[in-house]
């Protein structure tokens, strides 16, 4: 793996950056009301994609632990992951943009562009290396079918 850090970790620290975002440009809270109303209603999706995911996860009886990618025992490819090779890392993004939309703070939406930029280059592109050789032709075929984001 490209990077020890979990990606909880990573997620955290977007949100704190669009905290502080805030923080510093607090004039720039410019964004009406019903769009923080609509952060809210993100995190709440994205609560629900993380709980669907684990449970396929479980299910099928393998790792959820981004940074253990070699014990993946099955390729999870139905369900949510029938939408999005990443339902976990979907979740987090979503979260973190419905803090920014909450926020009601245009400048605080740089949490979720780095995270999408880290967490693809230090943390997906690396798993998928890994998928498409623990799972070859499975996984490219699954990759064809179903986007990595959405």
């Amino acid at each position: 793996m490209q990077t020890r850090i979990p990606p909880l970790v990573i997620a955290l620290v977007a949100a704190l950056i669009e905290i502080a975002a805030n923080l510093a440009w607090p004039s720039a809270r410019v964004l009406p009301v019903p769009i923080a109303w609509a952060g809210g209603l993100l995190v709440g999706l994205a609560a629900l994609i993380v709980a669907v995911a684990v449970a396929q996860f479980v299910r099928a009886r393998t790792t959820i632990d981004p940074h253990q990618p070699d014990r993946v025992s099955v390729l999870v490819t139905s369900g949510v992951f029938a939408i999005t090779r990443n339902p976990m890392y979907l979740a987090m993004l979503l979260a973190i943009a419905g803090l920014a939309l909450a926020l009601r703070n245009p400048l605080a939406l740089i949490g979720p562009i780095l995270f999408v930029a880290y967490i693809t280059a230090f943390q997906i592109l690396p798993e998928e290396r890994i998928l498409r050789a623990r799972f070859g032709a499975a996984y490219e075929e699954y990759c064809q079918r179903v986007r990595r984001w959405v």
